[in-house]
């Protein structure tokens, strides 16, 4: 689809073209389509940037990483279709291991997502047919199924559009876990130890350039990072930011101003 430069929803719309060509190659579900438009929705309360909040996040979020000893990078379907290079990038500065898993699972799916990633520069795709032997305890549903070598072992998860349930799973095996939420009320978002309220087109790039960053630093520098952060008050921010953007435009021009409008 030629969308024109332009278009005041160019953006947004070449994200919907990503997910449904993902849709057509087995990589997305129609569930995951649904998903992101609730998404999309907080995102326009956001004002479709990157707030401050997520940037002390994602720096949270780089340096945890570089600091794990065993980190995984679990992806989903949605996360495959919009940002597979990224994934790689990330995976090797911080020399994550790359896990597939998903709500909806399938054998053609698994492999699909693998391929997809491969197909962008990965290696080894953990998460794949028999490899997911292993089972998240206290979790039911087809996510509890994870790679022995990966998400079961791994000491620091990062769980793009997430569900919350596995987040706080996780957590209970004494995990960190990273979630990219663009909604900073979820269960994924307060379930999560740190948690980069935005979109994941946004937050990827910019999370594998503060890797790339940070990997320079000493580990005493990366650990005061980690200990300065605290999640509950960047979710209390995130709130804030749209409660006062809210109120701001309500005040003023709202029909013509907001991002979604056209």
């Amino acid at each position: 689809m030629r969308i024109p430069p332009s278009h005041p929803r160019r953006e947004s719309l070449l994200i919907r073209e990503k997910l449904v060509e993902g849709f057509k190659r087995g990589i997305v579900v129609p569930e995951g389509l649904i998903a992101h438009g609730r998404g999309e929705c907080f995102d326009y309360l956001l004002g479709e940037k990157t707030q401050l909040f997520a940037l002390e996040a994602i720096k949270a979020a780089a340096a945890a990483l570089l600091l794990a000893d065993h980190p995984v990078i679990s992806v989903n379907g949605n996360t495959a279709a919009l940002v597979p290079g990224d994934i790689v990038r990330l995976s090797r500065v911080t020399g994550a291991l790359i896990e597939v898993n998903l709500f909806y699972r399938t054998r053609g799916r698994e492999e699909a997502i693998a391929d997809w990633l491969k197909k962008h520069g990965a290696g080894e795709v953990l998460g794949v047919g028999d490899d997911a032997s292993a089972t998240i305890p206290e979790l039911f549903s087809e996510r509890r199924r994870v790679s022995p070598r990966g998400i079961l072992v791994a000491d620091t998860v990062l769980v793009p559009l997430e569900d919350g349930d596995r987040t706080e799973a996780l957590r209970k095996m004494g995990k960190t876990v990273i979630a990219i939420d663009l909604n900073p009320l979820s269960r994924t978002s307060r379930a999560a130890s740190i948690t980069i309220v935005d979109n994941v087109v946004r937050a990827m790039p910019l999370l594998v350039r503060e890797a790339e960053k940070l990997k320079r630093e000493s580990k005493s520098i990366l650990e005061k990072i980690i200990n300065g952060y605290d999640n509950d008050r960047v979710l209390r921010r995130a709130v804030e930011f749209i409660r006062d953007r809210l109120t701001s435009l309500a005040s003023s021009r709202l029909i013509l101003d907001f991002p979604g409008n056209g």
